[in-house]
């Protein structure tokens, strides 16, 4: 049985992605001796649901229950901006960008994640902050990294970056390589007009 790796999610639009290359090249400048492993911005999106391994035999049933719950909502808009990390600014995993969530994006994900719980892939622990990640610190990560992550996002405050109509959402496949993710679009889904 061979499986894949993949994700539901949504796509920015190329001025936000611009926007955000702007704030990761800044970052990055900042951080540069920081064990970060930054995501290239062209693979930055807003996850709605990761799935982990997929087998290939239930693709056509994972892509009906995407479409069938997807074009049930109306498109949306979403706003980007605002920076911070998880868990906490003590111990940074996930350096993120905030997404506004208004109730049409919270009802989609849940749709899915209620869909997809169905078809046997587990529920997240935690309710959706919907965010986007710009980079994963290291575990290897020192106080003094701590430290200049924390002066970084202090003094580098993110404002509003963007806001963009939602139209589709999409399944993922993610290869993982030692040079980074690489993920290809399986297939999409229009929300309602």
């Amino acid at each position: 049985m061979s499986v894949i790796r993949a994700f539901i999610a949504i796509d920015l639009s190329p001025e936000i992605l611009l926007r955000l290359d702007d704030v990761l090249e800044n970052y990055r400048a900042q951080l540069l001796k920081v064990p970060i492993r930054w995501v290239g911005v062209t693979n930055i999106h807003l996850t709605l649901k990761f799935l982990g391994d997929v087998s290939l035999s239930n693709l056509n049933m994972l892509t009906d229950m995407i479409h069938a719950e997807v074009s049930s909502h109306h498109q949306f808009e979403i706003s980007v901006g605002g920076s911070g990390v998880y868990p906490s600014i003590r111990q940074p995993r996930v350096i993120w960008i905030g997404v506004e969530a208004p109730q049409e994006l919270i009802a989609v994900q849940n749709g899915i994640s209620s869909a997809t719980a169905k078809l046997g892939y587990a529920r997240e622990d935690k309710a959706f902050s919907p965010h986007l990640t710009l980079g994963r610190v290291s575990r290897n990560a020192t106080s003094q990294d701590v430290k200049a992550i924390s002066q970084t996002l202090e003094k580098t405050r993110v404002g509003f970056l963007g806001a963009a109509c939602v139209e589709k959402v999409h399944l993922y496949r993610s290869d993982l390589h030692p040079t980074g993710a690489e993920y290809t679009q399986l297939f999409s889904s229009s929300l309602i007009r």
